[in-house]
Order: structure tokens, then C-alpha cells, then sequence
């Protein structure tokens, strides 16, 4: 199949001394899938030694003629870095290559502007890209530096780059404004949510580790699932019934990565806030991923810097079906579960983790219910799941799966008593 390609493409990578663990081999592998997310052709790969970084052009000026040769011969039209240029880094490698250059913050944001589809997601990146655009005002053309004139115009003046610099400043504050009001009106959302007893449940995980597949897995959506980075950019929800509690919200949100650029976790403030607010994480792991542990703490890292870090988390092991999976290979159940989203492995049992942990742990056995009691009888009806209703001489005798907290609520009546206790299971919070 024929692919167009926006631009031809070289891609530098600088290895500090000479390690090769997840932090430079496996991120450059990461940071060439970024690559291609971004519809570019790789013609060139460069992976370069050095002891420290060059404060003028960030690799030496020697690989930089090295590159110069490639970028002539082949008409290269874009370099990019697996790695943060600052703004003089940039100008002083651009003037030398002829050709534009870009970061790894840079090509993050350009991906991160063709993937978000919302009102909200498109402020969200903008700000974002207008954060990082306005320390790289000065790129060496002179136009920039020139001052305006013309009648009425004469005078001190302003140059054309304080003139851009002012106008990304209000745009800025502008579209934070903006941000703030849908915060404003996203926290009170949260706030009905929490009030109608519902129990919100944020899915996270390392980029392409199959969250979306699992939340269209559990909710019996179908939101756009894609076998490529950051596929998905904008925060969904969907609410799912289940036994025991009014309603289990979950949140699917953006896929995190290493090295994630700061300015955008300030901008994706609205959409890490569904995170910092939610009852529980469904924390999802690619297991046939061979640095799937290093991406657990990339993901447990973020989660810290939004503060989030002390909200009880499943970990879901996911895509077992292409993996040499070992049943036996078991961490405590009660946190984590294997499943692969995409075959339907372990659904319901993790169904039934996050049942428990809303329902502060389940009651399974045999209640009776007093005729008296009807209206108790109807609310087991619309909270519980009911295996069977006997009516017997002087009431009802219901076998049931029900949350600990409605069942305390029910036992508070007269004529109400539990008959056969099969199994209660406790919640990770109790």
C-alpha cells in the first residue's frame, strides 16, 4: 500500500556514556513509532555517543557536517530530535543545517494537533503549542525583526517579534480562560456524579497499551481504537450499571509516554483533573510489551506530578493472547487481573473487581425480606442482581449479589435477616 509521506525525515538520537536500557535504546525505538505517527519518511537514522551536550548545537559541530551531507544529498526537508532542544539549540542547528529543525516536545505536540477532535482537545494542544512557540520566536529571519511604519505609525514602535510576542500572549490567556470555564463546568459534573452515587473509574496507561479497547470492552461502546500512539486525545465517558451501586462512570483519557513534555500536562489540565477526582484507576499494561515494567513506573511517575498517585489502582494486564502468558504468574488478585481487551479474556472478572471496589466489597447469599418490607424487596430488585425470588409463607427468601453498603442499609430495617451467607468479599479500601 502506497503511503504519503509529509516530509522526509532524519532522526537523531544521542546516547549519554554507553547505556542502553529503557532510557535510550527502547525510547528511541519509541520516538521512531512517533516518527511515523506523524506520516514522515525516515531516510536517515543517526545514533551518536557523546559525553556531554554541546551548549551551541546540542550534538557536536562535526556529526552536524556528517549530517549536513545526508540533508544535501537527499533533500532532506526536516531533522528531528529525540531529545528537548532549547530555543538558541534549535535556531543555531537550523542556520547551520539549512533546514528546518524539531524536538521531541515539537513533534509530540504536532501528533497530539492531528489527533484531537474536540472543542475542548484542540484549545488544550494549542495552548500547549502556543506555550512552546513563544520561546522560539527568533528563528534568524530578519523580518521578525523589523519595525513597524507608515503614517500614524511612526514613532518607538514595536517590532514585528514583540508585535507576535504580544499576540501569542493574549491568545494564551485567551484560550486559559476558556480552559478555566470548562473546568468550572467539569468539576460540577463531578460533583453530580459524586452526589448521584456514582463511582467514577479513570483508565490510564502507557500510550497503545490498549485502553480504549477496554473501555469499549466494559461499556459496549465503540470509540475509535487505532494500533498507534496517542490514538486517542480527548477524554471520554460512559456510564455502565452494575449490581450494588447506582452507576460506574468510566473515564477513558489520553495515553501517557516518557519523557512526557511539561507543557503539556499543564495544558491537559481539564482532562487529568477526571483522573485526580476518580474512586478508582484501571491501570493498563501492554504484558507483551518486554519493558512493560518500565512503563508502569513512567505511568506511576505522571500520576504523581498530577497528584493522583494515592488513588487505588487494578492493574490490568492486557493482551495476554499474544503473549507466552504464564497463568501462574499471579499478583494478588484483588489488584491486578489478566485480560486482553481485544478477545474478551477476563472481562467480567475484572467487571467484578471494580463491582467490588464500588459495592466496598459484595455480599453473595440468601436474604429474607418480610412482606412488610415490598419497598425493600423492589430497591434489591434495582440494586442487586437477584438469582432467585421464593415467596415463602410470610415473605421473600431472594439469593442475591449486592454491594456491603446497600445490604447495611436494607439489614437496618426490622424483618430483614441474611439466611445463607456464601461468600462477602472485602473492598482494597476497607
Amino acid at each position: 500500500m502506497n503511503q504519503n509521506f509529509e516530509s522526509k525525515v532524519i532522526i537523531i538520537n544521542s546516547i549519554f556514556g554507553n547505556l542502553l536500557d529503557f532510557s535510550s535504546r527502547d525510547v528511541f525505538d519509541e520516538f521512531k513509532e512517533l516518527v511515523l505517527s506523524s506520516e514522515a519518511e525516515i531516510i536517515e537514522e543517526f545514533n551518536f555517543n557523546q559525553k556531554k551536550i554541546n551548549s551551541k548545537y546540542f550534538i557536536g559541530k562535526g556529526k552536524l557536517e556528517e549530517i549536513k551531507k545526508v540533508v544535501d544529498k537527499q533533500n532532506i526537508n526536516l531533522i528531528i530530535f529525540n531529545h528537548n532542544l532549547s530555543p538558541s539549540q534549535e535556531r543555531n542547528i537550523e542556520s547551520f543545517l539549512k533546514t528546518r529543525v524539531l524536538d521531541r516536545t515539537g513533534l509530540i505536540l504536532d501528533i497530539f494537533a492531528k489527533r484531537a477532535f474536540s472543542h475542548i482537545g484542540k484549545l488544550q494542544v494549542e495552548l500547549a503549542q502556543l506555550n512552546h512557540l513563544s520561546t522560539r520566536l527568533v528563528r534568524g529571519w530578519s523580518h521578525l525583526e523589523r519595525q513597524k511604519g507608515g503614517i500614524g505609525l511612526r514613532g518607538p514602535g514595536e517590532t514585528q517579534l514583540e508585535t507576535d510576542r504580544r499576540l501569542i500572549s493574549q491568545r494564551i490567556t485567551n484560550i486559559k480562560k476558556r480552559l478555566e470555564k470548562s473546568h468550572q463546568q467539569k468539576n460540577l459534573n463531578r460533583y453530580a456524579r459524586k452526589k448521584g452515587r456514582s463511582h467514577t473509574v479513570g483508565i490510564v496507561g502507557y500510550t497503545n497499551a490498549g485502553k480504549t479497547t477496554l473501555f469499549n470492552k466494559l461499556t459496549g461502546s465503540k470509540e475509535f481504537e487505532a494500533d498507534k500512539l496517542f490514538a486517542t486525545l480527548d477524554t471520554v465517558t460512559r456510564k455502565n450499571l452494575v449490581p450494588g451501586s447506582e452507576s460506574i462512570i468510566y473515564v477513558d483519557t489520553v495515553g501517557f509516554i516518557s519523557d512526557l513534555p511539561t507543557t503539556l500536562i499543564e495544558s491537559f489540565k481539564a482532562t487529568l483533573d477526571d483522573l485526580k477526582s476518580a474512586d478508582l484507576l484501571l491501570h493498563v499494561v501492554d504484558v507483551s510489551d518486554k519493558n512493560f515494567k518500565n512503563k508502569i513506573h513512567e505511568v506511576n511517575k505522571v500520576l504523581s506530578e498530577i497528584k493522583a498517585d494515592d488513588i487505588p489502582q487494578i492493574l490490568v494486564r492486557n493482551k495476554i493472547d499474544i503473549n507466552d502468558y504464564d497463568e501462574n504468574d499471579v499478583i494478588t488478585p484483588i489488584n491486578s487481573v489478566a485480560v486482553s481487551a481485544k478477545e474478551g479474556i477476563g472481562i467480567e472478572t475484572l467487571k467484578d473487581l471494580v463491582s467490588n471496589h464500588a459495592n466496598r466489597g459484595l455480599f453473595r447469599g440468601k436474604l429474607f425480606i418480610n412482606f412488610r418490607n415490598s419497598k425493600l424487596r423492589s430497591e434489591c430488585y434495582r440494586k442487586a442482581k437477584i438469582f432467585e425470588d421464593k415467596e415463602l409463607n410470610n415473605g421473600w427468601l431472594l439469593d442475591l449479589t449486592i454491594g456491603n453498603n446497600d445490604l447495611k442499609k436494607i439489614l437496618f430495617f426490622d424483618g430483614v435477616e441474611i439466611i445463607c451467607l456464601l461468600y462477602t468479599s472485602p473492598s482494597p479500601r476497607d
